[in-house]
This record gives C-alpha cells, structure tokens and sequence, in this order.
C-alpha cells in the first residue's frame, strides 16, 4: 500500500496474464472512505484499511473491474456504486447505480465514456489539488509514464473509441490513476493529449 496523493492510497497485485499490475485504490475523502475497482489485497493493504476504515462505499468504473468487489463489500459492510449501463452485466447487486455528471459521495464525479470496451465505461474526476482523473480500462498506464488505449479488438469502432476518450481533456487534471499498469501522478493531461493526438 502506498500513499500516491493526499489522501488517496493504492495497491497493486500483478496479473500474469495481462502482464502488467491491477491497481485498487482507498479514498479519504471528506468524512469518506472510499474503494474503487479493488483486485485482491496484499496483506498490508488490508490491514492499512482495517486501521482507516470503515469503508463507507466502494466503487467500480466498468463491468469488468468487479475483481473483488463481492468480498470486500461483505468484508468491510459498504455500498456498491457501478456504472447503470453495466449493472445488468455484473454477477452482483449494486446497492447504487450511477449515470454521468453525478455527483458520488465524497465530491466525486462520474464521466461515462462512449463507445468504449464496455457501455458503463466510466472515469471518475476529484477537484484536489491539481485535479485527479480516475480510469479503469479508459487508458491503460503502458509503458510507465504513458498511457495507452486498449487492444483494438476490444472495441466495436476504435475510431469512435477514441473520440469518446477526447472528452477527458474538457477536465483540469494533473494526476490520472489507472486500474491496470502505472499511475501518472503529475503532468497526465499532457501525456493524454499526445496519445490522442498521435491516433
């Protein structure tokens, strides 16, 4: 477990499939404390939270960053916040659906991304700091100190996939944590625009 920004910790656990790290992340956030799209937890992981909980909410972006979603929500007794175009698509009950432009406990927003790998596909955006974009296969943190988009084949349309991540930029952020490879805590939105630009 690492602290990466002012109250925002994170955790990683490799995959040897994807060759590349799943990241859960823990959110203090006002009188919040939040978990979003968690993979299975290291041992200091769990015990890091058991110390800061309770968790009040735990949080997925897509349909398939459920990971651990059902044991932790039993665990630690939070509420399941998913995406409402993948809640019929996910092998548990989420005790809140989200749309777009919603405001989530803890002063978090809810983007939704069109034509991406799933319809639910949703970033989450903090005003801290410089502001914070959260991701979960939106963009994936590979190689280190970039971002890319997913293998093609996991679009229906990858030009209109990509359009539909360009709506990232209308927000102020420097930092984006990603569900899967590595985190960019200063300077994302520049590393975003180039990616996109360079499609």
């Amino acid at each position: 477990m690492k602290q990466i920004l002012p109250g925002i910790w994170q955790w990683s656990w490799f995959s040897e499939e994807k060759q590349l790290d799943f990241n859960g992340l823990f959110l203090m956030v006002g009188e919040h404390h939040v978990l979003v799209d968690p993979p299975p937890m290291t041992a200091d992981a769990h015990l890091f939270i058991r110390r800061n909980g309770p968790v009040d909410y735990l949080i997925v972006t897509n349909r398939d960053h459920v990971r651990e979603a059902k044991s932790y929500q039993a665990e630690f007794g939070c509420r399941l916040f998913a995406p409402v175009e993948d809640a019929g698509s996910i092998d548990l009950k989420a005790d809140h659906t989200y749309k777009d432009g919603e405001l989530l406990p803890g002063g978090i927003w809810a983007i939704q991304l069109q034509d991406q790998k799933s319809p639910g596909e949703s970033a989450l955006f903090l005003q801290q700091g410089k502001g914070v974009l959260i991701v979960g296969d939106a963009l994936i943190g590979k190689p280190a100190g970039n971002v890319s988009m997913l293998p093609a084949d996991k679009y229906v349309d990858v030009k209109k996939a990509k359009e539909g991540l360009r709506r990232l930029l209308k927000y102020e952020f420097d930092s984006m944590l990603v569900g899967d490879g590595v985190s960019i805590v200063a300077d994302a939105k520049s590393v975003v625009a180039l990616l996109l630009d360079r499609l």
